[in-house]
Protein backbone atom coordinates (compact mmCIF):
# COMPACT_ATOMS: atom_id res chain seq x y z
CA UNK A 1 0.00 0.00 0.00
CA UNK A 2 1.64 3.33 -0.98
CA UNK A 3 1.56 5.93 1.70
CA UNK A 4 0.03 8.43 -0.15
CA UNK A 5 -3.18 6.23 -0.27
CA UNK A 6 -3.63 5.52 3.55
CA UNK A 7 -5.98 8.42 4.53
CA UNK A 8 -7.02 8.82 8.96
CA UNK A 9 -10.93 8.58 7.33
CA UNK A 10 -12.68 7.23 4.73
CA UNK A 11 -16.33 8.04 4.17
CA UNK A 12 -18.21 5.55 1.53
CA UNK A 13 -21.19 7.91 0.36
CA UNK A 14 -20.87 11.52 -1.75
CA UNK A 15 -24.31 12.50 -0.36
CA UNK A 16 -25.91 15.21 2.64
CA UNK A 17 -24.00 13.40 5.81
CA UNK A 18 -20.72 11.95 3.69
CA UNK A 19 -20.07 15.21 2.26
CA UNK A 20 -20.77 17.25 5.72
CA UNK A 21 -18.94 14.55 7.71
CA UNK A 22 -15.75 14.73 5.48
CA UNK A 23 -14.80 18.27 5.89
CA UNK A 24 -15.44 18.11 9.34
CA UNK A 25 -13.03 15.22 9.73
CA UNK A 26 -10.73 17.17 7.59
CA UNK A 27 -10.85 20.21 10.13
CA UNK A 28 -9.19 18.33 12.74
CA UNK A 29 -6.07 18.51 10.24
CA UNK A 30 -6.92 14.67 9.09
CA UNK A 31 -6.71 13.45 5.27
CA UNK A 32 -9.93 12.55 4.18
CA UNK A 33 -11.13 10.65 1.31
CA UNK A 34 -14.76 10.08 0.13
CA UNK A 35 -15.69 7.70 -2.45
CA UNK A 36 -18.85 7.05 -4.22
CA UNK A 37 -20.26 5.20 -7.44
CA UNK A 38 -22.26 7.35 -8.98
CA UNK A 39 -20.63 9.60 -12.01
CA UNK A 40 -22.24 12.92 -10.23
CA UNK A 41 -22.14 13.81 -5.73
CA UNK A 42 -25.10 15.30 -4.11
CA UNK A 43 -27.81 13.85 -6.48
CA UNK A 44 -30.70 13.76 -3.71
CA UNK A 45 -29.45 16.92 -2.41
CA UNK A 46 -30.23 18.75 -6.24
CA UNK A 47 -33.42 17.21 -6.58
CA UNK A 48 -35.15 17.42 -3.30
CA UNK A 49 -37.50 19.76 -1.90
CA UNK A 50 -38.47 20.31 -5.72
CA UNK A 51 -34.78 21.37 -6.47
CA UNK A 52 -34.98 24.01 -3.55
CA UNK A 53 -33.68 21.70 -0.84
CA UNK A 54 -35.75 22.02 2.40
CA UNK A 55 -32.45 21.78 4.67
CA UNK A 56 -33.93 21.58 7.45
CA UNK A 57 -36.63 22.12 10.43
CA UNK A 58 -36.11 24.90 13.37
CA UNK A 59 -38.94 23.19 15.34
CA UNK A 60 -37.22 19.28 15.06
CA UNK A 61 -38.25 17.41 17.86
CA UNK A 62 -36.96 13.61 19.15
CA UNK A 63 -40.82 12.31 18.34
CA UNK A 64 -40.25 13.72 14.52
CA UNK A 65 -38.54 10.54 13.93
CA UNK A 66 -39.26 6.66 13.67
CA UNK A 67 -36.63 3.95 14.81
CA UNK A 68 -36.67 0.76 17.20
CA UNK A 69 -35.09 2.35 19.66
CA UNK A 70 -36.89 6.12 19.58
CA UNK A 71 -34.42 7.51 22.00
CA UNK A 72 -31.54 7.09 19.78
CA UNK A 73 -31.72 10.45 18.14
CA UNK A 74 -31.66 12.72 20.98
CA UNK A 75 -27.62 12.62 21.88
CA UNK A 76 -26.64 13.69 18.04
CA UNK A 77 -29.83 16.23 17.91
CA UNK A 78 -28.74 18.03 20.99
CA UNK A 79 -24.96 18.21 19.61
CA UNK A 80 -25.73 19.83 16.42
CA UNK A 81 -28.73 21.51 15.99
CA UNK A 82 -31.12 22.63 13.14
CA UNK A 83 -29.79 26.45 14.32
CA UNK A 84 -25.94 24.79 14.13
CA UNK A 85 -26.41 24.26 10.05
CA UNK A 86 -28.26 27.31 9.74
CA UNK A 87 -25.16 29.28 11.07
CA UNK A 88 -23.12 27.78 8.63
CA UNK A 89 -25.60 28.41 5.49
CA UNK A 90 -25.89 32.15 6.86
CA UNK A 91 -21.87 32.03 6.47
CA UNK A 92 -21.89 30.89 3.21
CA UNK A 93 -24.26 33.60 2.26
CA UNK A 94 -26.96 31.44 1.11
CA UNK A 95 -30.36 32.76 1.18
CA UNK A 96 -33.84 30.72 2.30
CA UNK A 97 -36.80 31.39 3.00
CA UNK A 98 -39.23 29.14 5.54
CA UNK A 99 -42.15 28.13 4.11
CA UNK A 100 -44.77 25.95 6.49
CA UNK A 101 -43.16 26.86 9.95
CA UNK A 102 -39.67 25.95 10.85
CA UNK A 103 -39.24 24.34 7.21
CA UNK A 104 -36.39 26.08 5.61
CA UNK A 105 -35.77 25.92 1.66
CA UNK A 106 -33.34 27.63 -0.27
CA UNK A 107 -34.78 30.69 -1.82
CA UNK A 108 -33.01 29.68 -5.35
CA UNK A 109 -31.78 26.82 -6.02
CA UNK A 110 -30.70 23.30 -4.02
CA UNK A 111 -26.66 23.89 -5.75
CA UNK A 112 -26.15 26.52 -2.99
CA UNK A 113 -26.17 23.75 -0.62
CA UNK A 114 -24.55 21.39 -2.71
CA UNK A 115 -21.42 24.05 -3.50
CA UNK A 116 -20.90 25.15 -0.03
CA UNK A 117 -20.89 21.62 1.32
CA UNK A 118 -17.83 20.94 -1.89
CA UNK A 119 -16.77 24.29 -1.08
CA UNK A 120 -16.29 23.26 2.54
CA UNK A 121 -14.42 20.08 1.27
CA UNK A 122 -12.22 21.99 -0.66
CA UNK A 123 -11.20 24.10 1.37
CA UNK A 124 -10.02 21.57 4.18
CA UNK A 125 -8.34 19.50 1.13
CA UNK A 126 -11.27 16.40 1.39
CA UNK A 127 -10.67 14.26 -1.79
CA UNK A 128 -13.57 13.28 -4.16
CA UNK A 129 -13.57 9.88 -6.39
CA UNK A 130 -16.76 9.53 -8.03
CA UNK A 131 -17.52 6.65 -10.21
CA UNK A 132 -15.37 4.42 -7.85
CA UNK A 133 -16.81 0.97 -7.34
CA UNK A 134 -15.69 -1.05 -4.02
CA UNK A 135 -14.86 -4.77 -4.39
CA UNK A 136 -14.05 -5.52 -1.24
CA UNK A 137 -13.08 -4.25 2.35
CA UNK A 138 -10.92 -6.01 4.50
CA UNK A 139 -9.77 -4.79 8.66
CA UNK A 140 -6.81 -6.07 10.42
CA UNK A 141 -5.37 -3.14 12.48
CA UNK A 142 -6.69 -0.96 9.84
CA UNK A 143 -9.73 -1.11 6.99
CA UNK A 144 -8.38 -1.74 3.46
CA UNK A 145 -10.72 -0.91 0.57
CA UNK A 146 -10.01 -2.80 -2.78
CA UNK A 147 -11.97 -0.54 -5.34
CA UNK A 148 -12.26 -0.02 -9.61
CA UNK A 149 -9.71 2.67 -9.19
CA UNK A 150 -7.04 1.83 -6.77
CA UNK A 151 -6.83 0.23 -3.10
CA UNK A 152 -7.03 2.52 -0.20
CA UNK A 153 -6.23 2.55 3.77
CA UNK A 154 -7.63 4.49 6.56
CA UNK A 155 -8.03 3.93 10.44
CA UNK A 156 -11.68 5.22 10.66
CA UNK A 157 -13.92 4.21 8.09
CA UNK A 158 -17.32 5.72 7.63
CA UNK A 159 -20.65 4.04 5.88
CA UNK A 160 -22.61 7.04 4.10
CA UNK A 161 -24.23 5.22 1.55
CA UNK A 162 -27.98 6.42 1.95
CA UNK A 163 -31.16 3.95 1.61
CA UNK A 164 -32.85 2.53 -1.30
CA UNK A 165 -34.77 5.04 -2.06
CA UNK A 166 -34.67 7.01 -6.38
CA UNK A 167 -32.40 4.09 -7.37
CA UNK A 168 -32.28 6.32 -10.54
CA UNK A 169 -30.02 8.74 -8.57
CA UNK A 170 -27.41 5.79 -7.25
CA UNK A 171 -29.72 4.67 -4.35
CA UNK A 172 -27.87 1.12 -3.53
CA UNK A 173 -27.98 -0.94 -0.48
CA UNK A 174 -24.41 -1.74 -0.39
CA UNK A 175 -24.31 0.30 3.55
CA UNK A 176 -26.44 -2.67 4.23
CA UNK A 177 -24.11 -5.44 2.86
CA UNK A 178 -21.26 -3.87 4.81
CA UNK A 179 -23.00 -3.67 8.31
CA UNK A 180 -24.15 -7.40 8.15
CA UNK A 181 -19.99 -7.96 6.90
CA UNK A 182 -19.21 -6.34 10.79
CA UNK A 183 -22.07 -8.12 12.29
CA UNK A 184 -24.63 -5.42 12.55
CA UNK A 185 -28.08 -6.31 12.30
CA UNK A 186 -30.54 -4.97 9.61
CA UNK A 187 -34.28 -3.70 10.62
CA UNK A 188 -36.38 -4.97 7.57
CA UNK A 189 -36.53 -1.96 4.79
CA UNK A 190 -39.25 -0.05 3.49
CA UNK A 191 -40.29 3.20 1.21
CA UNK A 192 -41.03 5.74 3.20
CA UNK A 193 -42.74 9.37 2.58
CA UNK A 194 -43.89 7.65 -0.28
CA UNK A 195 -47.36 8.43 -2.33
CA UNK A 196 -50.34 5.18 -2.00
CA UNK A 197 -51.77 3.57 -4.97
CA UNK A 198 -54.97 2.24 -4.71
CA UNK A 199 -57.01 -0.80 -6.65
CA UNK A 200 -58.08 -0.59 -10.02
CA UNK A 201 -61.61 -0.66 -8.51
CA UNK A 202 -61.61 2.48 -6.66
CA UNK A 203 -58.74 4.08 -9.27
CA UNK A 204 -61.42 3.44 -11.96
CA UNK A 205 -63.91 5.53 -9.59
CA UNK A 206 -61.82 8.41 -9.30
CA UNK A 207 -59.72 8.70 -12.34
CA UNK A 208 -61.61 12.31 -12.83
CA UNK A 209 -59.86 13.25 -10.00
CA UNK A 210 -56.81 13.09 -10.81
CA UNK A 211 -55.23 16.70 -10.10
CA UNK A 212 -57.34 17.74 -7.31
CA UNK A 213 -56.03 19.26 -4.43
CA UNK A 214 -57.04 19.74 -0.86
CA UNK A 215 -56.40 19.90 2.76
CA UNK A 216 -57.78 16.62 4.90
CA UNK A 217 -57.15 15.05 7.76
CA UNK A 218 -55.84 11.66 7.53
CA UNK A 219 -55.44 8.63 9.78
CA UNK A 220 -54.29 5.15 10.73
CA UNK A 221 -54.36 3.69 14.09
CA UNK A 222 -50.97 5.12 14.72
CA UNK A 223 -50.83 8.43 13.06
CA UNK A 224 -53.60 11.28 12.27
CA UNK A 225 -52.17 14.30 10.32
CA UNK A 226 -54.38 17.25 8.78
CA UNK A 227 -52.24 18.52 5.70
CA UNK A 228 -52.81 18.49 2.15
CA UNK A 229 -53.63 15.44 -0.08
CA UNK A 230 -53.35 14.88 -3.79
CA UNK A 231 -55.50 12.83 -6.23
CA UNK A 232 -53.02 11.57 -8.69
CA UNK A 233 -53.44 8.55 -11.90
CA UNK A 234 -52.37 5.80 -9.49
CA UNK A 235 -53.46 6.84 -6.12
CA UNK A 236 -52.96 9.70 -3.29
CA UNK A 237 -50.21 11.76 -2.71
CA UNK A 238 -49.40 14.90 -1.05
CA UNK A 239 -47.66 16.08 2.51
CA UNK A 240 -50.55 14.34 4.14
CA UNK A 241 -50.35 11.15 2.43
CA UNK A 242 -46.43 11.06 2.38
CA UNK A 243 -46.70 11.51 6.24
CA UNK A 244 -48.84 8.78 6.66
CA UNK A 245 -47.02 6.47 4.72
CA UNK A 246 -44.07 6.23 7.47
CA UNK A 247 -46.55 4.27 9.87
CA UNK A 248 -48.60 2.21 7.22
CA UNK A 249 -48.09 -1.02 7.06
CA UNK A 250 -49.54 -3.05 3.99
CA UNK A 251 -53.07 -3.93 4.03
CA UNK A 252 -54.65 -1.60 6.87
CA UNK A 253 -57.16 0.77 6.07
CA UNK A 254 -56.84 4.43 6.12
CA UNK A 255 -59.49 6.82 6.99
CA UNK A 256 -59.57 10.61 5.52
CA UNK A 257 -62.14 13.25 6.34
CA UNK A 258 -62.56 15.62 2.98
CA UNK A 259 -63.72 18.62 5.37
CA UNK A 260 -61.74 18.69 8.96
CA UNK A 261 -62.63 22.41 9.03
CA UNK A 262 -66.36 22.33 8.69
CA UNK A 263 -68.55 20.05 10.01
CA UNK A 264 -70.74 19.31 6.65
CA UNK A 265 -74.10 18.98 9.03
CA UNK A 266 -74.17 21.94 10.23
CA UNK A 267 -73.23 23.19 7.12
CA UNK A 268 -76.32 22.02 4.71
CA UNK A 269 -78.52 22.43 8.16
CA UNK A 270 -77.65 26.61 7.88
CA UNK A 271 -77.51 26.37 4.01
CA UNK A 272 -81.09 25.25 3.81
CA UNK A 273 -82.01 27.98 5.83
CA UNK A 274 -80.21 30.74 4.16
CA UNK A 275 -80.89 28.95 0.24
CA UNK A 276 -83.51 26.65 0.32
CA UNK A 277 -83.76 26.55 -3.52
CA UNK A 278 -80.07 26.52 -4.25
CA UNK A 279 -78.91 22.87 -5.46
CA UNK A 280 -76.86 20.76 -3.32
CA UNK A 281 -73.81 19.97 -5.69
CA UNK A 282 -73.70 24.10 -6.20
CA UNK A 283 -73.81 24.36 -2.44
CA UNK A 284 -70.92 21.86 -1.77
CA UNK A 285 -69.27 23.15 -4.59
CA UNK A 286 -68.19 26.07 -2.37
CA UNK A 287 -66.47 24.46 0.31
CA UNK A 288 -64.98 21.32 -1.99
CA UNK A 289 -63.43 21.21 -5.06
CA UNK A 290 -66.04 20.57 -8.05
CA UNK A 291 -64.63 17.20 -8.99
CA UNK A 292 -64.53 15.84 -5.67
CA UNK A 293 -68.00 16.87 -5.21
CA UNK A 294 -69.30 15.39 -8.26
CA UNK A 295 -67.94 11.92 -6.80
CA UNK A 296 -69.03 12.19 -3.35
CA UNK A 297 -72.54 13.34 -5.01
CA UNK A 298 -72.92 10.43 -7.93
CA UNK A 299 -75.86 8.85 -6.84
CA UNK A 300 -77.69 12.47 -6.30
CA UNK A 301 -79.37 13.85 -9.19
CA UNK A 302 -77.85 17.73 -10.52
CA UNK A 303 -81.58 18.91 -9.29
CA UNK A 304 -81.35 18.38 -5.91
CA UNK A 305 -82.49 21.23 -4.17
CA UNK A 306 -81.43 21.62 -0.12
CA UNK A 307 -85.15 21.64 0.75
CA UNK A 308 -85.82 18.36 -0.36
CA UNK A 309 -82.76 16.36 1.41
CA UNK A 310 -83.57 14.46 4.41
CA UNK A 311 -81.64 12.73 7.29
CA UNK A 312 -80.80 9.90 5.47
CA UNK A 313 -79.07 11.78 2.56
CA UNK A 314 -76.91 13.75 5.03
CA UNK A 315 -76.09 11.03 7.15
CA UNK A 316 -74.64 9.13 3.52
CA UNK A 317 -72.98 12.50 3.04
CA UNK A 318 -71.33 12.47 5.88
CA UNK A 319 -70.14 8.97 6.07
CA UNK A 320 -68.80 9.89 2.44
CA UNK A 321 -66.71 13.11 3.64
CA UNK A 322 -65.11 12.74 6.80
CA UNK A 323 -64.76 8.88 7.45
CA UNK A 324 -64.26 8.07 3.85
CA UNK A 325 -62.53 4.77 4.37
CA UNK A 326 -60.19 2.49 2.37
CA UNK A 327 -57.48 0.30 1.73
CA UNK A 328 -54.52 1.04 -0.65
CA UNK A 329 -53.26 -1.61 -2.63
CA UNK A 330 -49.70 -0.17 -1.76
CA UNK A 331 -47.13 2.36 -2.31
CA UNK A 332 -44.90 3.59 -5.37
CA UNK A 333 -42.10 2.63 -3.78
CA UNK A 334 -38.70 3.58 -3.91
CA UNK A 335 -39.19 4.75 -7.49
CA UNK A 336 -40.99 7.80 -5.56
CA UNK A 337 -40.17 7.38 -1.88
CA UNK A 338 -38.25 10.30 -0.20
CA UNK A 339 -36.61 8.16 2.27
CA UNK A 340 -36.16 4.75 3.53
CA UNK A 341 -37.42 3.29 6.96
CA UNK A 342 -35.53 1.00 8.46
CA UNK A 343 -31.99 0.19 7.69
CA UNK A 344 -28.49 -0.74 10.27
CA UNK A 345 -30.27 -1.40 13.58
CA UNK A 346 -29.18 1.46 16.04
CA UNK A 347 -29.12 -1.17 18.96
CA UNK A 348 -25.22 -1.89 17.83
CA UNK A 349 -24.58 1.76 17.79
CA UNK A 350 -23.32 4.85 19.89
CA UNK A 351 -26.13 7.14 19.81
CA UNK A 352 -23.05 9.69 20.66
CA UNK A 353 -20.71 8.85 18.51
CA UNK A 354 -21.90 6.75 15.32
CA UNK A 355 -19.61 4.70 16.12
CA UNK A 356 -19.83 1.07 15.65
CA UNK A 357 -19.69 -0.99 19.04
CA UNK A 358 -18.63 -4.27 17.17
CA UNK A 359 -16.01 -3.10 15.14
CA UNK A 360 -13.75 0.02 16.29
CA UNK A 361 -13.37 2.84 14.14
CA UNK A 362 -16.55 1.76 11.89
CA UNK A 363 -19.39 4.17 11.91
CA UNK A 364 -22.68 5.06 10.26
CA UNK A 365 -24.32 7.97 9.59
CA UNK A 366 -27.69 9.28 8.10
CA UNK A 367 -30.34 7.38 6.37
CA UNK A 368 -28.28 4.53 6.16
CA UNK A 369 -29.23 3.80 10.06
CA UNK A 370 -32.76 2.88 10.73
CA UNK A 371 -33.92 6.53 11.59
CA UNK A 372 -36.77 8.02 9.37
CA UNK A 373 -37.90 11.58 9.87
CA UNK A 374 -40.99 12.90 8.85
CA UNK A 375 -41.43 15.08 6.00
CA UNK A 376 -40.45 18.85 6.02
CA UNK A 377 -36.44 18.92 6.09
CA UNK A 378 -36.24 16.14 9.26
CA UNK A 379 -33.90 13.84 7.31
CA UNK A 380 -31.25 16.24 6.00
CA UNK A 381 -30.82 17.46 9.63
CA UNK A 382 -30.55 13.76 10.78
CA UNK A 383 -27.54 13.98 8.17
CA UNK A 384 -25.82 16.61 9.59
CA UNK A 385 -26.62 15.92 13.29
CA UNK A 386 -25.28 12.31 12.73
CA UNK A 387 -22.18 13.43 10.64
CA UNK A 388 -21.48 16.29 13.04
CA UNK A 389 -21.10 13.46 15.98
CA UNK A 390 -19.29 11.04 13.75
CA UNK A 391 -16.84 13.34 12.70
CA UNK A 392 -16.38 15.04 16.38
CA UNK A 393 -15.21 11.07 17.71
CA UNK A 394 -12.76 10.92 14.71
CA UNK A 395 -9.52 12.91 16.19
Amino acid sequence: MRMNNHYDAIIIGAGAAGLFCAFNIAKNQKRVLVLDHANKVGKKILMSGGGRCNFTNLNTMYDDFTSENPHFVKSALNQYTAYDFLSLVEKHNIEYVEKNVGQLFCKNSSKDILKMLLDECSSVAVKIFKKCEIKKIKKSTQFVLTTSIDSYSCDSLVIATGGLSIPTLGASGYGYTIAEQFGHRLVETNASLVPFTLPDKILKRIKELAGVSLRVSVSNKKFDIEEDMLFTHRGLSGPAILKLSAYWKFGEEIVIDLLPSINLSDFLKTERLKHPDKSLINSLSTIIPKRLVEFICVDITDELKLKQIDKPVIDKLERSVHTWTLTPSGTEGYRTAEVTSGGVSTEQISSKTLESKIEDNLYFIGEVLDVTGQLGGYNFQWAWSSAWCAAQSIK
